[in-house]
Protein backbone atom coordinates (compact mmCIF):
# COMPACT_ATOMS: atom_id res chain seq x y z
CA UNK A 1 0.00 0.00 0.00
CA UNK A 2 1.33 3.46 -0.94
CA UNK A 3 1.22 6.11 1.66
CA UNK A 4 -0.44 9.28 0.77
CA UNK A 5 0.26 11.08 4.17
CA UNK A 6 3.52 14.08 4.47
CA UNK A 7 6.74 11.89 5.89
CA UNK A 8 6.30 14.64 8.30
CA UNK A 9 2.79 15.41 9.24
CA UNK A 10 3.15 18.42 11.19
CA UNK A 11 5.09 20.27 7.86
CA UNK A 12 1.83 20.38 7.05
CA UNK A 13 -1.45 22.03 7.72
CA UNK A 14 -2.90 22.03 10.53
CA UNK A 15 -6.62 20.84 10.71
CA UNK A 16 -7.09 21.94 14.51
CA UNK A 17 -5.99 25.19 15.93
CA UNK A 18 -6.71 25.55 19.71
CA UNK A 19 -5.39 28.68 21.23
CA UNK A 20 -5.82 29.72 24.96
CA UNK A 21 -8.66 27.00 25.09
CA UNK A 22 -11.00 27.14 28.13
CA UNK A 23 -13.42 25.28 29.67
CA UNK A 24 -15.35 25.67 32.91
CA UNK A 25 -18.75 24.05 34.73
CA UNK A 26 -20.86 25.89 36.83
CA UNK A 27 -21.53 23.04 40.25
CA UNK A 28 -24.37 25.78 41.96
CA UNK A 29 -22.35 28.70 42.38
CA UNK A 30 -18.92 27.45 42.13
CA UNK A 31 -17.27 27.63 38.85
CA UNK A 32 -15.10 24.18 38.15
CA UNK A 33 -12.99 24.77 36.05
CA UNK A 34 -11.73 22.08 33.57
CA UNK A 35 -9.40 23.19 31.20
CA UNK A 36 -7.27 25.57 31.59
CA UNK A 37 -5.34 27.53 28.84
CA UNK A 38 -4.00 24.85 26.44
CA UNK A 39 -2.31 25.65 23.32
CA UNK A 40 -1.80 23.28 20.17
CA UNK A 41 -2.17 22.52 16.54
CA UNK A 42 -2.99 18.74 15.17
CA UNK A 43 -1.63 18.80 11.30
CA UNK A 44 -3.42 16.77 8.42
CA UNK A 45 -2.48 13.62 7.86
CA UNK A 46 -1.44 13.08 11.95
CA UNK A 47 -2.01 10.69 14.00
CA UNK A 48 -2.06 11.88 17.96
CA UNK A 49 -2.48 10.95 20.77
CA UNK A 50 -4.50 12.08 24.05
CA UNK A 51 -2.98 10.98 27.22
CA UNK A 52 -3.71 12.03 31.10
CA UNK A 53 -4.59 10.67 34.36
CA UNK A 54 -8.82 10.20 34.89
CA UNK A 55 -9.73 14.03 35.64
CA UNK A 56 -6.93 15.30 33.48
CA UNK A 57 -9.88 16.66 31.08
CA UNK A 58 -9.34 14.17 27.80
CA UNK A 59 -12.86 13.44 27.49
CA UNK A 60 -13.84 17.25 27.79
CA UNK A 61 -11.00 18.24 25.36
CA UNK A 62 -12.67 15.48 22.82
CA UNK A 63 -15.94 16.61 23.02
CA UNK A 64 -15.06 20.33 22.41
CA UNK A 65 -12.55 18.82 19.33
CA UNK A 66 -15.74 16.94 18.54
CA UNK A 67 -18.07 19.89 18.84
CA UNK A 68 -20.25 17.67 21.17
CA UNK A 69 -19.61 21.07 23.81
CA UNK A 70 -18.30 24.80 23.48
CA UNK A 71 -15.47 26.11 25.21
CA UNK A 72 -16.18 29.12 27.28
CA UNK A 73 -12.79 30.81 26.60
CA UNK A 74 -10.28 30.80 23.74
CA UNK A 75 -10.99 29.64 20.04
CA UNK A 76 -11.23 26.45 18.26
CA UNK A 77 -10.59 26.90 14.74
CA UNK A 78 -11.54 23.50 12.93
CA UNK A 79 -9.95 23.67 8.90
CA UNK A 80 -10.78 27.83 8.81
CA UNK A 81 -14.45 27.98 10.84
CA UNK A 82 -13.39 29.31 14.61
CA UNK A 83 -16.23 26.84 15.71
CA UNK A 84 -15.71 28.36 19.11
CA UNK A 85 -18.07 31.15 17.92
CA UNK A 86 -20.89 28.44 16.80
CA UNK A 87 -24.21 28.16 17.31
CA UNK A 88 -25.77 24.21 18.41
CA UNK A 89 -27.28 24.40 15.15
CA UNK A 90 -23.91 25.13 13.24
CA UNK A 91 -21.94 23.25 15.40
CA UNK A 92 -23.89 20.13 14.89
CA UNK A 93 -23.73 20.96 10.40
CA UNK A 94 -19.84 20.86 11.36
CA UNK A 95 -19.99 17.42 13.59
CA UNK A 96 -21.91 16.05 10.48
CA UNK A 97 -19.90 16.88 7.65
CA UNK A 98 -16.41 17.53 9.03
CA UNK A 99 -15.98 14.48 11.75
CA UNK A 100 -16.28 11.22 12.34
CA UNK A 101 -16.14 9.73 15.27
CA UNK A 102 -15.29 6.10 17.05
CA UNK A 103 -16.58 5.02 20.40
CA UNK A 104 -15.44 2.49 22.92
CA UNK A 105 -19.26 1.38 23.20
CA UNK A 106 -19.52 1.42 19.29
CA UNK A 107 -22.40 3.47 20.14
CA UNK A 108 -24.70 1.22 16.64
CA UNK A 109 -28.35 1.28 16.92
CA UNK A 110 -29.34 -2.49 17.69
CA UNK A 111 -32.44 -2.18 15.28
CA UNK A 112 -30.51 -1.66 11.73
CA UNK A 113 -28.16 -3.84 10.02
CA UNK A 114 -24.74 -3.20 9.42
CA UNK A 115 -25.50 -1.01 6.04
CA UNK A 116 -28.14 1.09 7.54
CA UNK A 117 -25.70 2.06 10.67
CA UNK A 118 -23.46 2.99 7.79
CA UNK A 119 -26.04 5.03 6.33
CA UNK A 120 -27.40 6.79 9.41
CA UNK A 121 -24.11 9.75 9.20
CA UNK A 122 -25.13 10.34 5.11
CA UNK A 123 -28.63 10.65 6.13
CA UNK A 124 -28.86 13.45 7.94
CA UNK A 125 -26.35 14.75 5.78
CA UNK A 126 -29.28 14.33 3.10
CA UNK A 127 -27.04 12.02 0.71
CA UNK A 128 -29.65 10.56 -1.53
CA UNK A 129 -31.26 6.89 -0.58
CA UNK A 130 -29.05 5.08 -3.67
CA UNK A 131 -26.06 7.02 -2.88
CA UNK A 132 -26.17 6.39 0.78
CA UNK A 133 -26.74 2.46 -0.05
CA UNK A 134 -23.98 2.23 -2.42
CA UNK A 135 -21.71 4.39 -0.01
CA UNK A 136 -22.57 2.16 3.14
CA UNK A 137 -22.20 -1.01 0.92
CA UNK A 138 -18.38 -0.11 -0.12
CA UNK A 139 -17.54 1.25 3.18
CA UNK A 140 -18.85 -2.41 4.36
CA UNK A 141 -16.53 -4.18 2.25
CA UNK A 142 -13.89 -1.80 3.12
CA UNK A 143 -13.50 -3.04 6.54
CA UNK A 144 -13.94 -6.40 5.96
CA UNK A 145 -17.79 -6.92 6.36
CA UNK A 146 -19.24 -7.29 2.79
CA UNK A 147 -20.53 -10.73 3.51
CA UNK A 148 -22.59 -9.20 6.47
CA UNK A 149 -24.61 -6.65 5.53
CA UNK A 150 -27.58 -7.71 6.50
CA UNK A 151 -26.36 -8.53 10.08
CA UNK A 152 -27.74 -6.31 13.06
CA UNK A 153 -25.00 -5.45 15.92
CA UNK A 154 -26.53 -8.44 18.32
CA UNK A 155 -25.07 -10.41 15.96
CA UNK A 156 -21.48 -9.69 15.40
CA UNK A 157 -17.90 -9.62 18.22
CA UNK A 158 -17.10 -6.75 19.43
CA UNK A 159 -14.04 -6.68 16.55
CA UNK A 160 -16.36 -6.64 14.05
CA UNK A 161 -19.07 -3.93 15.73
CA UNK A 162 -15.63 -1.49 15.95
CA UNK A 163 -15.03 -2.22 12.25
CA UNK A 164 -18.86 -0.96 11.47
CA UNK A 165 -18.44 1.86 13.42
CA UNK A 166 -15.01 3.15 11.67
CA UNK A 167 -16.93 2.32 8.75
CA UNK A 168 -19.81 4.99 10.06
CA UNK A 169 -17.10 7.53 11.26
CA UNK A 170 -15.81 7.14 6.74
CA UNK A 171 -19.01 7.81 5.76
CA UNK A 172 -19.01 11.74 5.14
CA UNK A 173 -15.26 12.00 4.20
CA UNK A 174 -14.43 13.81 7.21
CA UNK A 175 -11.59 16.25 7.82
CA UNK A 176 -10.79 14.56 11.55
CA UNK A 177 -11.58 11.18 12.82
CA UNK A 178 -11.76 10.96 17.08
CA UNK A 179 -11.32 7.92 18.70
CA UNK A 180 -12.18 7.49 22.27
CA UNK A 181 -10.91 4.10 23.91
CA UNK A 182 -11.57 2.13 20.53
CA UNK A 183 -9.97 -0.79 21.74
CA UNK A 184 -11.02 -0.23 25.36
CA UNK A 185 -14.04 -3.00 25.01
CA UNK A 186 -11.95 -5.97 23.53
CA UNK A 187 -10.19 -8.28 23.73
CA UNK A 188 -6.55 -7.93 22.61
CA UNK A 189 -6.57 -9.92 19.48
CA UNK A 190 -9.64 -7.71 18.07
CA UNK A 191 -8.02 -4.62 19.65
CA UNK A 192 -4.69 -5.32 17.60
CA UNK A 193 -7.30 -5.80 14.34
CA UNK A 194 -8.64 -2.14 15.10
CA UNK A 195 -5.46 -1.03 15.41
CA UNK A 196 -3.90 -1.95 12.00
CA UNK A 197 -7.29 -0.67 10.72
CA UNK A 198 -6.98 2.91 11.64
CA UNK A 199 -3.10 2.88 11.10
CA UNK A 200 -3.66 2.17 7.46
CA UNK A 201 -6.71 5.18 7.63
CA UNK A 202 -4.08 7.24 9.00
CA UNK A 203 -1.31 6.02 5.73
CA UNK A 204 -3.74 6.76 3.38
CA UNK A 205 -3.93 10.15 4.79
CA UNK A 206 -6.73 10.75 7.26
CA UNK A 207 -6.02 12.83 10.58
CA UNK A 208 -6.50 10.95 13.85
CA UNK A 209 -6.89 12.09 17.24
CA UNK A 210 -7.36 9.00 20.05
CA UNK A 211 -7.97 9.27 23.46
CA UNK A 212 -6.43 6.40 25.53
CA UNK A 213 -4.62 5.36 28.32
CA UNK A 214 -2.97 2.80 26.84
CA UNK A 215 1.17 3.30 26.46
CA UNK A 216 0.80 0.92 23.42
CA UNK A 217 -1.41 2.76 21.32
CA UNK A 218 0.58 5.95 22.09
CA UNK A 219 3.60 4.43 20.41
CA UNK A 220 1.73 4.05 17.46
CA UNK A 221 0.94 7.73 16.86
CA UNK A 222 3.01 10.65 15.55
CA UNK A 223 2.69 12.91 18.64
CA UNK A 224 1.62 12.55 22.18
CA UNK A 225 -0.49 15.22 23.87
CA UNK A 226 -0.58 14.82 27.70
CA UNK A 227 -2.91 16.43 30.22
CA UNK A 228 -2.56 17.25 33.83
CA UNK A 229 -4.85 19.19 35.71
CA UNK A 230 -6.78 20.66 32.84
CA UNK A 231 -3.15 21.77 31.12
CA UNK A 232 -0.87 20.50 28.64
CA UNK A 233 1.72 18.70 31.13
CA UNK A 234 3.97 17.94 27.85
CA UNK A 235 4.01 17.05 24.13
CA UNK A 236 5.92 14.02 23.14
CA UNK A 237 6.89 12.68 19.22
CA UNK A 238 6.68 8.83 19.18
CA UNK A 239 7.31 6.13 17.27
CA UNK A 240 5.52 6.50 14.23
CA UNK A 241 7.15 9.45 11.72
Amino acid sequence: MISTKPNNPTDGNAVVTIENLHKSYMLGHMELPVLKGLDVNFYEGEYVSIMGPSGSGKSTLLNILGCLDKPTGGSYFLGDDDVSTLDDDQLSSIRGKRIGFVFQSFNLIRQLNIVENIEVAMYYQHVPKQERRERAVMLAERVGLGDRIKHRPFELSGGQQQRVAIARALANDPLIILADEPTGNLDSSSGAEILEMIDELNDQGKTIIVVTHDDHICSRTNRSVHLLDGQIERIETNGKG
